[in-house]
């Protein structure tokens, strides 16, 4: 059995990982952000009792840029206290087990690739849509990362006056119109007008984002993860239409694009690292 941590800027959840599936798992609040030791503590002692079975090692999946050679995370998101944080060190020290670190979007495509969506596929590029735009590659059946874990932000690329990030991710509700995506979706359920507008301008926007991804990777599937890919079925239409003007017609034909379904999908990703 492997151990699978999927840390974000708010929750972190730990996993205890058998077969690709997850036989025992806990969650808990970050608080004390602004304190490296406070949240180490609440993350060792949130492992910790998984330990307690027999286990060959453990993937953390963090949203941060990270030496994946060394385990070493930088300036995690939403957690200030993380600065440059040695975490394979510090955890290896702590249980005596090997330990992986990866970037949480690179978890979740690994995730899907080995265990959910994408397991009949050896090119597949992974999207997380929530309070940004992140992206993970997989390329011959393997996880690419680049030289500095940076490869596949293609949220970051510049995009109208911004990047693709402010118009397909939180801030294109938060910070444009002045909403949440949770309110828009809500509201879309109930047929409001403008909001169901609203998705239909954003699917505009990350269409453009897939564009990019397919003229730099061209892969066999897409996978949309995140907390605004559950409204899927608002966005899909304009996404769509905003893909017709890519100038490769058969790769739009032979595209596959998939809603991510499987919970704990970064988490399974993060325990499968070592592989």
């Amino acid at each position: 059995m492997t151990i699978g941590v999927d840390l974000g800027g708010t929750n972190v959840r730990v996993g205890l990982v058998r077969n690709g599936s997850i036989v025992q798992q806990m969650s808990g609040l970050l608080y004390q952000k602004e304190s490296l030791s406070s949240t180490l503590s609440q993350l060792i002692e949130l492992i910790r009792p998984l330990t307690e079975s027999p286990v060959s090692s453990i993937g953390i999946g963090v949203p941060s840029v990270v030496d994946v050679g060394r385990g070493i995370v930088y300036n995690v998101a939403n957690i200030p206290s993380w600065k440059e944080v040695a975490l394979r060190d510090i955890l290896e020290e702590e249980f005596d087990l090997p330990v992986f670190v990866n970037n949480d979007v690179n978890c979740f495509t690994l995730g899907e690739h080995q265990f959910g969506l994408a397991k009949a596929y050896h090119s597949v590029v992974g999207m997380s849509i929530g309070t940004g735009l992140g992206s993970g590659i997989i390329i011959g059946d393997q996880l690419f990362v680049g030289s500095n874990c940076g490869a596949g932000e293609i949220g970051l690329l510049p995009y109208r006056d911004k990047n693709f990030e402010y118009y397909a991710s939180a801030e294109f509700f938060e910070a444009i119109h002045g909403t949440t995506a949770l309110e828009a979706s809500q509201a879309a359920q109930l047929g409001d007008k403008n909001a169901l507008q609203l998705w239909t301008e954003f699917g505009r926007h990350l269409g453009c984002a897939i564009k990019a991804v397919l003229y730099a990777y061209d892969p066999e599937v897409i996978i949309l993860g995140g907390s605004i890919a559950k409204a899927y079925d608002f966005f899909n239409a304009g996404m769509l239409e905003s893909m017709q003007d890519f100038a490769y017609p058969v790769t739009l034909k032979r595209l596959k694009i998939f809603q991510s379904q499987k919970e704990g999908i970064a988490l399974l990703g993060a325990a499968a690292l070592l592989s």
